[in-house]
């Protein structure tokens, strides 16, 4: 860590720029200069399919406050929608294991009803800055080649989960994965037809290459089979011996545990938003500045403000961009994610992240 950066994360340079932190003020200078937050700048964008749910591989140049990832985790996306606020949706990170500061890929699939997807991979263009979470979740990869062992490693996915799989496979194959020592890897995947098959070439690549890959590819529209216990026994037999990766659709999920009925080795990886901790639902909270005091829901402050018909600004609503720092006088506040409390009078809180236990007072 640099002087500068020792400097710069500072209590006393964080004071000075109270309320809204160093972050904003280096973001007005440079939108990749940061002292604790997490931005990124697009370097590229390759379209992988097109259709009805167009696919799209961003590649990002994190600032240096990025710590890297392990293959399978995701990150929180902010983006800057025309027409929106900041709106944040997590997607897991494509490419290999990455070190801190060092360049990444998320591969994201547009929906209809996505506004974050659809902005990212119709509309996204070199340059576009996007704010960040560090990375995170623990459907992540255990082997490896420092850690040898001769185990088979099977992985079972279908649509936009097949990323976390990539991110794992490419990090074996990187980082010197060895077929010919009894590694085995077994990499099944779903999809509705070869239209909407994404890294294609990538994957045949892997079929053709003598590094102990097995890729085996089921594409609805050419009648192949769906998933089923028995269809996957005579891929591998010992299936539920085999340390497992499953990511996808709801329905495949759930017949991929049923036919592992309770075996230690599978591991699963569902796309659902962060848990959130709410606050207890007691006392008043009181809205200083606009004089307005309502009983406390337990939801994080800034719904309960925009309950009561305040605008505060904010930005992420995931308690990374610190837009919506304001300051709490009185009163106990729980952060959403950690759970962590604290009591200290007049301190400056996020209040996207901040929901009140019992009476609170708050200068907004």
């Amino acid at each position: 860590m640099g002087l500068a950066t020792t400097i710069l994360q500072s209590r006393a340079v964080a004071a000075l720029a109270s309320p809204h932190g160093v972050d904003r003020y280096l973001e007005l200078v440079n939108p990749m200069w940061a002292a604790t937050e997490v931005r990124a700048r697009v370097v590229d964008v390759h379209r992988e399919t097109t259709g009805e749910h167009p696919v799209a591989t961003i590649t990002l140049q994190p600032t240096s406050t990025w710590r890297g990832h392990r293959a399978g985790q995701y990150v929180q996306v902010g983006v800057e929608v025309p027409g929106a606020r900041r709106t944040t949706r997590c997607f897991t990170i494509s490419s290999a294991a990455s070190a801190p500061g060092e360049r990444f890929t998320l591969t994201v699939r547009a929906h209809s009803e996505g506004l974050v997807s659809k902005f990212l991979v119709e509309r996204a263009e070199p340059g576009l800055v996007v704010h960040l979470s560090q990375a995170q979740g623990d459907f992540t990869l255990v082997e490896s080649p420092a850690t040898p062992t001769n185990n088979h490693l099977l992985f079972i996915t279908g649509g936009s989960g097949i990323t976390p799989a990539m991110s794992m496979v490419r990090t074996l194959l990187r980082d010197g994965y060895d077929g010919h020592v009894g590694r085995r890897v077994t990499f099944l995947h779903y999809a509705r037809g070869p239209e909407d098959q994404v890294f294609a070439d990538e994957l045949a690549s892997w079929a053709d290459a003598d590094n102990g890959v097995r890729v085996v590819l089921r594409h609805e529209s050419a009648g192949d089979p769906r998933f089923s216990a028995i269809d996957l026994a005579r891929l591998v037999p010992d299936f539920r011996e085999v340390d497992t990766w499953v990511c996808g659709p709801a329905g495949l999920m759930e017949l991929v545990e049923l036919a592992y009925d309770g075996s230690p080795r599978l591991r699963t990886e569902r796309f659902k938003p962060p848990v959130v901790k709410a606050g207890s639902a007691e006392g008043d909270v009181v809205f200083s500045r606009a004089g307005t005091q309502a009983a406390n829901s337990g939801a994080p402050l800034l719904e309960q403000a925009e309950a009561a018909g305040l605008t505060p600004e904010f930005g992420c609503r995931m308690g990374i961009c610190f837009s919506c720092t304001a300051r709490k006088s009185e009163g106990t506040v729980r952060n959403v994610l950690t759970g962590e409390e604290s009591s200290l009078p007049d301190e400056e809180i996020r209040i996207c992240v901040s929901a009140p236990v019992g009476d609170c007072v708050v200068d907004l």
